[in-house]
């Protein structure tokens, strides 16, 4: 019996950071011999906001390099980039036909956004999600990681599955696309600002204190674990609400250290902050070292991950052209000669 397919990516817009870790790619990584996996660089989303073209291409490489780092095995797994793949662009405007406006218009992430970017607010931020739902469909997906924050773009992606097997998919024995369903982890999915523990770690934060990024040296890791912000409370402990940070750094030794919470419980209840943010610190750096040592021989090696996107490429469009072509088909498009 063949392996279900998952999909995920993450946009290049400079460095990961530990929740983008802790939150997806370690999930991937543990759970991708189950799996046929394709992992894209979204680099397609990462223009939705304002971006530098002089940063696009390399934040492409390292985030791919970044994959490879923190565990990705191509024996598993396919690395691409999303812009190597015009499938893309195009499903996204089939189904940008059959969307219907509203949809977009109710989406959490765009209203937030859209407040953000006032006046410049653009198209793609709009249409972002039938860009993610083409991502997920062309590659006719069982299984899609999602934070919380996405779960409602998934909800709209199966909603198009619907809507267009419904319009175009009529008497046809298999449904021309496939109803994706989410893969969540709930331990560390939501991995919380060093300043604020109510607010989800970030890239968009203007604060580089507020994150732990995955290249961070030791030193800047000691200093931002030193200066993050916590209570006045002796004693450690996990869930209580009136302590969202306690609990937020809690749970990040929990899982950079692979102790249970019960271990983590007894270790740390009597702990001041004083002794518990070096112990954090230190067990922080170990965690991230194999990742900085491997992510360095990968970018040094610059022939090797282009042959990774290379061939992922080419991979990916064999699919991604495949399922183009059904759903074209389906809506009475003419095949080329």
């Amino acid at each position: 019996m063949s392996k279900q397919r998952v999909l995920s990516g993450v946009q290049p817009t400079g460095n990961l950071h530990l929740g983008n870790y802790l939150g997806a790619i370690r999930n991937w990584v543990e759970g991708q011999s189950q799996y046929e996996n394709f992992f894209c660089v979204v680099d397609l989303h990462a223009i939705t906001v304002p971006h530098d073209p002089a940063t696009l291409a390399e934040n492409t490489y390292k985030i791919a390099a970044l994959y490879l780092a923190c565990g990705i095995d191509l024996k598993d797994s396919t690395i691409f980039v999303q812009s190597h793949v015009p499938a893309h662009s195009e499903l996204t405007w089939l189904l940008n036909c059959i969307t219907p406006l509203n949809w977009l218009e109710d989406m959490i992430q765009f209203k937030e956004k859209a407040i953000k970017q006032g006046q410049n607010v653009n198209a793609g931020l709009l249409d972002y999600p039938v860009l993610m739902a083409a991502d997920i469909l062309l590659y006719q997906a069982d299984k899609v990681p999602v934070g919380e924050d996405q779960k409602q773009h998934l909800e709209l992606t199966r909603d198009l599955v619907d809507r267009f097997n419904h319009l175009f998919g009529k008497g046809q024995k298999i449904p021309v696309l496939k109803s994706p369903n989410p893969l969540i982890r709930s331990e560390g999915a939501r991995v919380m600002s060093l300043t604020d523990g109510t607010k989800k770690m970030s890239k968009s934060d203007p604060s580089d204190l507020s994150r732990i990024n995955l290249l961070d040296p030791p030193d800047l890791l000691r200093n931002k674990i030193k200066r993050c912000k916590t209570d006045p409370v002796r004693g450690l402990v996990f869930d209580d609400p009136a302590r969202p940070e306690c609990h937020n750094l809690l749970t990040l030794y929990m899982i950079l250290s692979g102790k249970s919470k019960e271990q983590t419980i007894t270790e740390c209840q009597d702990m001041g902050w004083g002794q518990f943010k070096p112990l954090l610190a230190e067990t922080m750096i170990a965690a991230l070292q194999p990742i900085q040592d491997k992510y360095q021989a990968v970018m040094n090696d610059r022939s090797y991950l282009e042959s990774v996107l290379r061939e992922g490429k080419e991979k990916a469009s064999e699919i991604a052209n495949q399922t183009l072509n059904q759903v074209k088909s389906a809506m009475g498009y003419s095949m080329p000669l």
